[in-house]
């Protein structure tokens, strides 16, 4: 599976560093070559002499090599560089440009893909300046593996520890082998949630992240496709690579569907598009009263319903539906009524969240139950269903 790839394993201060011996050795009996890359920091957790007998190969923690220039050397020779454990500092460092160690100077010198595999403290990983430099280096298509959500080496309980050892050996394999079995298709996906203003100041909406929409588009794109992401109002940063059009009221989001969809061969909405909007828009912020105040509301357009009446030849559409109550009964009017080939049926325990437990059901009333897991993993499955059918 990787067999004869050039892989660089660069580790960091963190104590998560001695859960990259597994990586190592993972990658190893895959049959791949690897070289370990060692900050100093990292040299005060596990010692080189461990790297250098799991990897077969002399760790590497200096730039003052008389006979060489590792940064060069390895910088060229790497088919990939995995950063794991990665703490805040390097992160910080590669999104500034800095290269005043071997590691960051490596990362810096190579044109290889890089995988970075966070670890740190929870109150790290929430920082806004973090995730600005994580951001940053998304634009220039590093690649990550989130954190998970656990028991740190503080005793808290939070996001910040190292992900799994499967998910980081995973993501090297889809980088270094990506299955491209969605190459010359055409994914349009809706994500997050619709506003309606009320005034100039207030709006009706929902809790819609708009996760589950950000990772199917992403998924979509890694396996080949030319995706569209039409986006409500979100705090996430849209996929590289993909067309991003961002809306804020459902007759926005209508008209851009519509717009696109002729084109398409998939359309998945997991947009929360609002039902209802305001009969009318106050131009003056509405004041508060003593009494009740009466608020009309009208019926939003229905989009599924708009682009069942497009008969576009061939495309496949593919609903979610968030059910509080009798979960499978409305899903299965919600099918029928838009003619959809699949629906997607989730609870409310998925809003915000980066899990879910899904229900997929097609058109002929097949239902398949998901196990609860990553809203990143569920997508990969989803696609994996429309694409078979």
């Amino acid at each position: 599976m990787l067999e004869n790839k050039k892989i660089v394993v660069g580790v960091t201060g963190s104590i998560a560093a001695y859960k990259s011996l597994d990586i190592v050795r993972e990658l190893k009996r895959l049959e791949a070559d690897v070289v370990v890359v060692m900050t100093e920091n990292a040299k005060r957790f596990v010692t080189p002499l461990s790297f250098k007998t799991i990897s077969s190969n002399e760790v590497i923690d200096s730039l003052w090599n008389k006979k060489s220039m590792p940064h060069i050397d390895l910088g060229e020779w790497m088919d990939l560089l995995a950063i794991v454990p990665a703490t805040a500092n390097i992160i910080g460092k590669l999104a500034s440009g800095i290269a005043d160690d071997i590691l960051s100077t490596i990362t810096l010198a190579t044109k290889s893909p890089v995988l970075i595999a966070p670890a740190m403290n929870v109150n790290m990983w929430r920082n806004p300046i973090l995730h600005k430099n994580v951001s940053t280096l998304k634009k220039f298509n590093f690649h990550f593996v989130e954190p998970d959500t656990g028991e740190l080496a503080s005793g808290k309980i939070g996001k910040g520890r190292l992900a799994t050892k499967e998910k980081i050996i995973k993501s090297i394999i889809d980088i270094l082998n990506p299955k491209l079995d969605l190459k010359g298709k055409n994914f349009l996906v809706t994500a997050s949630r619709t506003e309606e203003p009320l005034d100039p100041v207030r709006i009706m909406t929902n809790r819609s992240s708009g996760k589950f929409g950000y990772a199917i588009a992403e998924a979509a794109k890694k396996r080949g496709a030319d995706v569209t992401l039409i986006s409500g109002p979100s705090t996430l940063d849209p996929p590289q690579g993909i067309e991003f059009t961002q809306v804020r009221t459902s007759d926005q989001m209508k008209e851009e569907v519509l717009k696109k969809v002729k084109n398409t061969d998939v359309l998945i909405m997991t947009a929360a598009v609002t039902d209802y909007k305001p009969e009318s828009f106050s131009q003056q912020k509405l004041k508060k009263t003593k009494n009740k105040i009466n608020l009309p509301l009208i019926r939003t357009d229905d989009i599924l319903s708009s682009v069942k009446a497009e008969h576009i030849k061939g495309l496949k559409v593919c609903g979610f539906s968030l059910e509080t109550s009798k979960h499978i009964e409305n899903a299965e009017k919600k099918l029928k009524e838009k003619g959809l080939d699949f629906i997607v049926l989730n609870d409310d325990t998925a809003l915000g969240s980066d899990t879910a437990k899904v229900i997929i059901i097609d058109k002929t009333g097949a239902t398949e139950k998901l196990p609860r897991t990553t809203k990143k993993e569920l997508a990969e499955q989803i696609i994996d269903r429309i694409k078979a059918a």
